[in-house]
């Protein structure tokens, strides 16, 4: 037979509790820290600026110092956004054009601009539509499996050599996949997946660590209602 558990202890017990408490109550006393310095600085430096026009007893007087540094820092908050806002929208598109034109005229610096830039694009959200399928190949011995990226079906003088159907597979390293490597696979050996390329490339960054479930998670159809 097992021995019986000890029991706790009242000491062990209360300082268990207090220290439960302590890991609760830290968020949020960190979080308290941090937006009583933002307002005494950010709030406190601004207040003279944005309330000139309210008479001074009122600004100054000690029981409305958090309401105005509060007010002050709302407004510093607001103006960052828009002002953000105003650079991604307007100023952002003509200096982007004009940094990336001077860029491009530096010798051996543009061409090697021009290679990041197609490899960034190349990854953006708004261009993974470049990867058809994810699928899964022997990489680099047999019995070794690697995920990689269906780009194209190879035609040419790369498929006229062959005399097969070849698929040219995308290889991508981990965790960074903006580099891998290019490989001609015949149709036959490819494995191909139903994981999104999103999916992929979280597996791919994560180093293995997240997993999509599978079989994959596919939303229930609610039933119609019938009006009577």
């Amino acid at each position: 037979m097992s021995p019986a558990p000890k029991p706790v202890s009242r000491f062990t017990s209360v300082r268990n509790a207090f220290l439960s408490g302590l890991v609760l109550l830290a968020p949020l006393a960190v979080t308290w820290v941090v937006f009583k310095w933002l307002v005494d600085k950010v709030g406190g430096g601004f207040k003279p600026i944005f309330f000139f026009a309210v008479p001074s007893p009122l600004r100054d007087h000690p029981s409305l110092d958090l309401v105005w540094d509060v007010l002050a820092t709302i407004i510093v908050i607001f103006l960052i956004t828009f002002l953000g806002l105003i650079s991604r929208y307007f100023l952002s598109a003509y200096f982007g054009r004009f940094t990336e034109r001077i860029i491009n005229n530096i010798p051996g610096v543009g061409a090697v601009y021009r290679t990041v830039k197609q490899i960034v694009d190349t990854f953006s959200a708004q261009k993974r539509n470049v990867f058809e399928k994810v699928v899964m190949v022997e990489y680099p011995a047999p019995g070794s499996f690697v995920i990689g990226f269906l780009t194209n079906r190879a035609k040419g003088e790369v498929q006229a050599r062959t005399g097969e159907e070849l698929w040219t597979i995308f290889i991508p390293t981990t965790p960074n996949p903006t580099s891998g490597f290019l490989i001609f696979y015949p149709e036959n050996v490819v494995r191909v997946l139903e994981m999104s390329v999103g999916e992929a490339m979280k597996l791919i960054i994560s180093g293995g660590t997240v997993v999509p479930p599978w079989p994959p998670v596919t939303p229930k159809l609610r039933a119609p209602s019938i009006s009577k």
